[in-house]
């Protein structure tokens, strides 16, 4: 009886040996760093530090055209004071007086031709 549960222990850890060796070969492939799970992981942090490198250059490019929009803003709005202020001066100047079509001679008018 000894003998027969030595060999079913023995087969049993030959199967467990044979079935690490597959799992590690599986293992390596898996973590491997050029077509494996562990080269997509390595490709992905790459995009990920290039895309915080663009949004960095966004955020800067926005801040850039906001101050720029805001300087632009105050100029216009002081352009728009002083157009009022140049359309209220028009209304206090008088009315003059609508000039009369003038009559054409009729030398003037054949001449024309």
């Amino acid at each position: 009886m000894a003998l027969i549960s030595d060999i079913l222990l023995f087969a049993g850890a030959l199967g467990a040996g044979f079935y690490c060796l597959i799992l590690a070969r599986r293992l390596r492939k898996f973590n491997d760093l050029e077509s494996g799970v562990g080269g997509a992981v390595a490709h992905l942090a790459a995009q990920v530090d290039d895309m915080t490198r663009i949004l960095a250059e966004a955020q800067s490019a926005a801040r850039d055209s906001s101050a720029s929009l805001e300087g632009l803003t105050t100029r216009a709005e002081g352009v728009s004071q002083r157009l009022e202020l140049m359309l209220a001066s028009l209304h206090d100047l008088p009315d003059l007086p609508e000039e009369k079509p003038r009559r054409q001679s009729p030398k003037t008018a054949s001449a024309g031709h």
